[in-house]
């Protein structure tokens, strides 16, 4: 006797209530292992692969790819392997047979419809290899292989005859990120300040103790740690921007997560340095490096992008000197960063200097922060950033 069993989308994080189905990587009456990953789907946060809760044949499909899901959806029906079962071990067997073949090294990472896609694209074994992989565990995706042929070749968008129009599907990541910001946008009241800070002692210090730093430590200290600790100390003595709101109930959180935005090419995602209150400046400077390398290799696990408390973007890496960023829901501020940039200043005594100097600016939620509160914050921020080598 067979026995049904129904895969449902799991709580990939706190604050994450749906999904968007990326691909599959079994169809409909294949055999599937326990725990063996059978589809991936995609949050504003990360990517994740949902591993099969049972050993059996996929029965039913129940969501289809660029389909958003929600917690507890159903997504697929997996026939589990009973004793009478006959399809389900011949299957398995055919696995095994397959997995004995020239293919063996790369079938753990490699899934079946990767492998067929790969064919239809002329794309080798040895091509597969030197594709990096953004699925778990480096896994190859669909979409990894679609991407690198885009790279050697240009991609095939929609046009319309006797235009000049495109038009490009947005991805899976790019749908929930737009989510996430229209409805952050909509339901929080956004109000923004901006503040000049001198970063020149800053800039002097990385000059003077980098090398010295790198050796010892194995980490580059850059500017946004110093800003990382310059935040972690003004929100312990404005916590209200370290908080989230909860219908009436504002939820200040004790422990202080800076979400850092780290470009990538599927869009902007925001790891996460977690209790920097209780880190030191080199402590950070070391999360930061390695939650950027792990975002820009795609190796971020979800636990790396949970439980921020408050954003940091830095939009002056590009050149751009001001920015009004929109808030992470469901956190009440971001603090958007420029680009540092020399300017003359009169100086106390009234002498004449060239500094180092960059535009911080604080958009917050309304609701929960007064204008004043903000003015406050930034005036913190901004004294503990320009005094952080003293």
């Amino acid at each position: 006797m067979s026995e049904e069993f129904s895969v449902k989308l799991p709580k990939l994080g706190e604050s994450i209530v749906s999904a968007v189905v990326v691909q599959w990587f079994k169809k409909e009456g294949d055999f599937v292992g326990l725990d063996e990953p059978l589809l991936e789907v995609s949050t504003d946060k990360v990517n994740s692969e949902i591993p099969s809760p049972a050993k059996g044949v996929l029965k039913k499909i129940l969501a289809s790819p660029d389909e958003e899901v929600q917690v507890g959806d159903m997504l697929a029906i997996i026939e589990k392997q009973g004793t009478a079962s006959v399809t389900a071990p011949s299957q398995e067997k055919l696995l095994e047979q397959t997995s004995s073949s020239p293919q063996e090294d790369n079938k753990d990472f490699l899934s079946p419809s990767v492998l067929r896609l790969a064919a239809e694209k002329g794309i080798s074994i040895e091509q597969l290899k030197k594709i990096p992989g953004t699925g778990s565990g480096n896994r190859v995706t669909k979409q990894d292989i679609e991407a690198w042929s885009c790279k050697k070749a240009p991609c095939s968008v929609n046009s319309e005859v006797g235009s000049n129009v495109e038009r490009l599907k947005l991805t899976g990541m790019r749908k929930a990120i737009a989510e996430n910001m229209v409805k952050s946008f909509y339901e929080a009241p956004h109000a923004t300040l901006i503040n000049e800070v001198d970063v020149t002692p800053v800039l002097q210090w990385i000059a003077h103790k980098k090398e010295e730093i790198l050796t010892a430590h194995g980490v580059k200290v850059t500017v946004t740690s110093f800003i990382v600790q310059a935040l972690a100390k003004a929100l312990q003595e404005f916590p209200l921007l370290n908080s989230s709101l909860e219908q009436d109930t504002i939820v200040v959180k004790k422990y202080i997560n800076v979400g850092i935005a780290v470009s990538i090419d599927q869009g902007l995602i925001v790891p996460v340095v977690k209790n920097c209150q209780t880190l030191s400046l080199i402590e950070i400077a070391k999360g930061i490096q390695e939650l950027s390398q792990k975002a820009r290799n795609s190796k971020l696990l979800p636990d790396d992008v949970l439980d921020g408390t408050i954003s940091l973007t830095n939009f002056g890496m590009s050149g751009v000197s001001i920015g009004v960023p929109i808030i992470r829901y469901p956190e009440v501020a971001i603090v958007g960063i420029g680009a540092i940039k020399k300017q003359v200043r009169v100086l106390e005594g009234d002498v004449i200097a060239i500094r180092s100097m960059l535009h911080v600016s604080l958009t917050f939620d309304h609701r929960v922060i007064d204008g004043m509160y903000g003015c406050g914050f930034l005036a913190s921020l901004q004294k503990h950033l320009e005094e952080s080598c003293k």
